[in-house]
């Protein structure tokens, strides 16, 4: 297979293979395909050898995907990507994918041993979590004792911020990420490496204020297309935030290659496109091969 690889790092990205359709593993029903524009042909799912070559085609060197746990499984409409098919992934593909530990902090113990099994057995290299599917706030006790094990892992964790939209009519969910709640988590954790996903919108100017405020929290420019950025999300990942956001699409929301191409049509400069496609990653997952 022909590469065309500039090195650049996808830090959210969700398997949506044919397997990932059938399992219901997206979450995701045609009438939130159609909104975000899913070409018809894409409602079935896509391999991973096409999403290599989509890969190869955006300069993408490597995509970390989500093992999700999206809700409390005893809960109609919850679901989950088992580690396991995400290890199988990242291990067929060692040079191209890395895995992220989905977090549900319903399980208790068990959820922390899952979290320690990911990371010391699978090579997995973060974890993600869903706070929306739980409605459960950014600084809930309950899953404070995974940011603690987090800490413990020397990983970081990335959650959804901002507000969601409507990914099932079947399951509503309620928008309980605001960015400013991570102002006490940080505190709390100053050595726990906090990525907010999904810009933050509509409160995109409070993921910038939590960025700034703290050494700790960085935010990813996915799941929305960057021609649409809020503006001032554009200037703070070109200046003095440069060093905090960090590229992603949330495929199958955001086409790799049409973020690729819309990120260069920003104009940024060299050295903040560079930290955002690839530097701030390297820095931020420190378990990612070098």
């Amino acid at each position: 297979m022909e590469t065309l690889l500039s090195g650049y790092i996808d830090i959210v990205c969700n398997i949506y293979t044919p397997e990932a359709v059938e399992n219901g593993w997206t979450g995701l029903d045609d009438d939130f395909k159609r909104q975000v524009r899913m070409p018809p042909d894409m409602f079935g799912g896509v391999s991973i050898d096409d999403y290599l070559r989509k890969m190869d085609r955006a300069g993408i060197e490597r995509s970390l995907l989500i093992a999700v746990r999206a809700g409390d499984l005893r809960v109609r409409g919850s679901w989950e990507i088992p580690y396991k098919v995400i290890a199988d992934i990242c291990a067929a593909h060692p040079d191209r994918f890395s895995g992220l530990a989905g977090i549900d902090q319903t399980r208790g113990m068990q959820g922390l041993r899952d979290l320690t099994q990911a990371v010391e057995e699978y090579g997995f290299v973060g974890a993600h979590w869903y706070p929306h599917w739980f409605g459960c706030p950014l600084d809930a006790p309950q899953i404070y004792p995974y940011y603690a094990k987090c800490c413990e892992l020397d990983i970081p964790i990335m959650m959804q911020v901002g507000h969601n939209l409507v990914y099932s009519k079947e399951r509503r969910l309620p928008s309980v990420g605001r960015p400013i709640l991570l102002d006490q988590v940080a505190i709390d954790f100053p050595e726990l490496p906090i990525i907010g996903i999904h810009i933050g919108i509509p409160w995109t100017d409070e993921m910038i204020s939590m960025c700034w405020k703290h050494e700790n929290i960085y935010t990813a420019g996915d799941a929305y297309a960057p021609k649409h950025w809020p503006p001032q999300y554009v200037r703070y990942a070109d200046s003095y935030g440069s060093h905090k956001v960090l590229f992603g699409t949330d495929w199958p929301v955001i086409d790799p290659e049409r973020a690729v191409k819309e990120i260069a049509d920003l104009g940024m400069r060299p050295a903040s496109h560079a930290k955002l496609m690839r530097e701030n990653a390297l820095a931020v997952f420190k378990k990612l091969p070098r």
